[in-house]
């Protein structure tokens, strides 16, 4: 998406006599006509009788340049320049030609040489602002460009370059502004509309960014702007227009490896998992190296609990992460593999690529310490969405003398109960969808947060890059992403002792924020519909009824190996569980009956409205977890009806919150460390009715007064650690591991 600087060095054919003798005069001309062996042979002719002819020397250095000889070039400019030092047009030439030879900071001083000779010498300006963005020094750049402007304010190169550079650095604005100025004087240049939807579409103008690709596809079609444009759609949510374009692009140019990819992700949201996967294979044929693209293939082929290639897949990703590669996304890794050490690479890796600059934001607003803490809370999930679902309580039950909270909503404004519930709850609730991350940076920084929340991490519709611009002198990560996200500039990492164990804390970029009782806030008011439907209804029959209610990406080959055991020991029992999607279904069924299980022991149900979600779950027995990735949201839901939850413990955050979840509403029984103890568990409760009936009972017994539902203790426990987070800033000290004790 990157928009690309013209760079060619520009060329001065001008020499310094007053009056040019007729030869070189027509030597001159055919040069600048093309015909550039005719013009080298007179150009010689003449040096041959004059053989100290400057501008003759400069003239020859100019068409050994055209011709990719820039060593030879440097010659010719060397002794122009030796015969006349202040031949400025020589000194600028020389530059371009140490630019081609790489030599980036000799060329700089010969442009800046020609320019002290001649102050307003354009192509010298031009070039120097090129070779400058070239080094990585961007602001001398700009600067450079803006000398170039005021001297020739048409000279539409300066204005897109200009516009490049400012959108490298995050300037998008001004990069809009800069690419409007260049299409004013050449608006027939398909590339400087590119440029411009690029930067429209870092300022999320959506709808002006299409508009401005399709003025360029009409100039000129192109598979790249095609590609991009495509982007925009997806964006938009337009995902069937989106692949179209990307079908556009692949006619085009077949071989572009970017638009088979991107065409992946939108039939993957579009529920045509196979397709998807298919699209994503053809991109890998074509870049097997392409950034993050085989965790997309593996993880679109969780989703449609396609496993053929499972072992190999897993393995190769592993591999990747473990060698430095751009293997997977972050949280596709959590899904997939129980290791917190390669979490952590597959974050440190995703955060180096990908995390862009955002621009100058502005300095953080001094703030009266006596004032309250200001909270920031960052998400896309601000509406009928699990996390918040979770976060709902919290927000209401903060403490308004101590705490000022502010929402940063970058998601849709679906405008349902939860939306109105948190838009209420928050003292200010602020939409920044359309907001750039530059933007969202120094609107937090202008409202002065204290501590920014970060409830998305590395999920979908995430906006990482503003935790990078620090939006927040302290930063911290919470709920929504279970695992560290690498990087310097999140601070904290709010967590438990059953989550984070002390001796996982290496596997964390972040320090530890270590909560009493359980990390995973809850509402005590979540309803539950009054009518529980009956098993007839649902498809259950009368046999035993184990469940597991989580997403089909989180089901391994080797949990359902499990499930699968399970069912062959419990005679008459069901498996009942989502219907994610129809390729899922397919190959679940098929699956169970190659181990030897009647694929119709599967039964699965459609989503539904939360309440009456939770009111089904009255109908099933015993909910069974899976690891890598447990039941999060999905656990507690299930307690919160009164469902038992059976868990394996694993290694990483995201396999052991489970467990926590528990630990907390007092049924560590539950927690089982092997996958043997995991089946013989289930085995027994399912043919033990008085130890499931006891469980039962424990749950509910325990669910009012548990840490799990104590939505007033668990908002003191976290201001406390605010507060310490707060006050370690305040005092000048670094982020450390926080450990919030249960008050006695």
């Amino acid at each position: 998406m990157s928009a690309t600087l013209v760079a060619r060095p520009q060329r001065t054919f001008t020499g310094g006599k007053v009056a040019l003798d007729a030869r070189l005069k027509a030597a001159l001309a055919f040069h600048q006509r093309g015909q550039r062996g005719e013009a080298r042979r007179r150009y010689e002719a003449i040096l041959v009788e004059q053989p100290a002819d400057c501008d003759v020397l400069h003239l020859l250095g100019i068409l050994d340049l055209e011709d990719q000889a820039p060593e030879r070039a440097l010659a010719r400019f060397d002794q122009a320049i030796a015969l006349r030092p202040d031949h400025a047009q020589a000194h600028s030439n020389r530059g371009n030609a140490l630019y081609h030879l790489g030599r980036l900071p000799e060329a700089l001083a010969d442009y800046d040489r020609a320019i002290a000779l001649a102050p307003a010498f354009i192509d010298a300006l031009y070039n120097r602002g090129n070779v400058l963005y070239a080094m990585g020094r961007r602001d001398e750049a700009v600067s450079t460009y803006d000398r170039l402007i005021a001297l020739q304010p048409g000279h539409a190169e300066a204005h897109s370059n200009r516009g490049v550079v400012l959108f490298d650095v995050g300037r998008f604005d001004d990069a809009v502004a800069s690419y409007d100025r260049a299409i004013a004087l050449r608006p027939a240049q398909a590339a400087l509309h590119a440029n411009r939807a690029n930067a429209l579409r870092q300022l999320r103008r959506l709808q002006e960014a299409v508009a401005a690709y399709d003025r360029a596809i009409a100039l000129r079609p192109d598979a790249s702007v095609l590609c991009s444009r495509g982007h925009a759609l997806y964006e938009l949510g337009r995902l069937e227009d989106a692949v179209a374009g990307y079908d556009q692009a692949i006619t085009l140019a077949p071989g572009h490896a970017e638009a088979w990819s991107r065409r992946g992700f939108a039939l993957r949201d579009l529920g045509r998992l196979e397709a998807a996967a298919e699209s994503y294979g053809k991109a890998l044929a074509l870049d097997p190296g392409a950034d993050f693209l085989l965790g997309e293939q593996l993880h679109t082929r969780r989703q449609a609990c396609d496993w053929a290639t499972h072992e190999r897949d897993v393995a190769s990703l592993a591999d990747g992460i473990a060698g430095g590669k751009r293997a997977t996304s972050p949280f596709i890794a959590l899904a997939i593999l129980d290791d917190p050490a390669l979490h952590r690479r597959a974050s440190e890796i995703y955060a180096a690529a990908r995390y862009g600059p955002v621009g100058s934001p502005g300095p953080f607003v001094a703030r009266d310490q006596r004032d309250r803490i200001r909270i920031g809370y960052y998400s896309a999930d601000f509406h009928d969405h699990a996390t918040a679902y979770l976060i709902a309580e919290l927000i209401e039950r903060h403490d308004r003398s101590r705490f000022d909270c502010i929402a940063f909503s970058f998601g849709p404004d679906r405008r349902d109960d939860m939306r109105r519930r948190l838009t209420a709850a928050f003292d200010r609730f602020v939409d920044v969808r359309t907001r750039s991350d530059r933007e969202i940076v120094g609107l937090s920084r202008e409202l002065g947060i204290d501590i920014a929340i970060d409830l998305k991490g590395y999920t979908r519709d995430s906006r990482p890059t503003v935790f990078a611009g620090r939006c927040a002198p302290v930063q911290a990560s919470y709920l929504g992403y279970p695992g560290t996200m690498g990087t310097r500039h999140i601070d904290y990492i709010i967590a438990d002792g059953v989550v984070i164990p002390e001796e996982s804390r290496r596997h964390y970029s972040e320090k530890v924020v270590c909560l009493p009782g359980c990390y995973q806030v809850n509402d005590s008011r979540k309803p539950i519909s009054g009518r529980t439907p009956s098993r007839q209804e649902l498809g259950l029959g009368e046999g035993f009824v184990f469940c597991c209610f989580n997403n089909s990406y989180k089901i391994q080959p080797v949990t359902f190996d499990s499930w699968m055991r399970i069912l062959a020991r419990v005679d008459g029992s069901r498996l009942w569980l989502i219907e994610d999607n129809a390729a899922a279904v397919r190959n679940l069924r098929r699956e169970a009956e190659a181990r030897g299980i009647d694929g119709h022991r599967l039964v699965f149900a459609q989503r539904i409205p939360l309440a009456d979600h939770l009111a089904r779950h009255r109908a099933a027995d015993l909910f069974l977890d899976t690891l890598p990735y447990n039941a999060h949201t999905t656990a507690s839901d299930a307690l919160w009806a009164g469902l038992p939850v059976l868990t394996l413990i694993g290694k990483a955050f995201a396999g052991r919150v489970a467990a926590s979840l528990l630990q907390a509403i007092g049924v560590p029984e539950l927690v089982a460390d092997t996958a043997r103890d995991y089946e013989q568990r289930a085995v027994d409760l399912a043919t033990v009715p008085d130890a499931l009936a006891a469980i039962k009972r424990k749950v509910e017994a325990n669910r009012p007064s548990s840490a799990l539902f104590d939505s007033t203790a668990f908002a003191k426990h976290l201001e406390a650690a605010y507060s310490i987070m707060h006050e370690r800033h305040r005092l000048g000290l670094a982020p450390d591991h926080v450990d919030i004790a249960t008050p006695r």
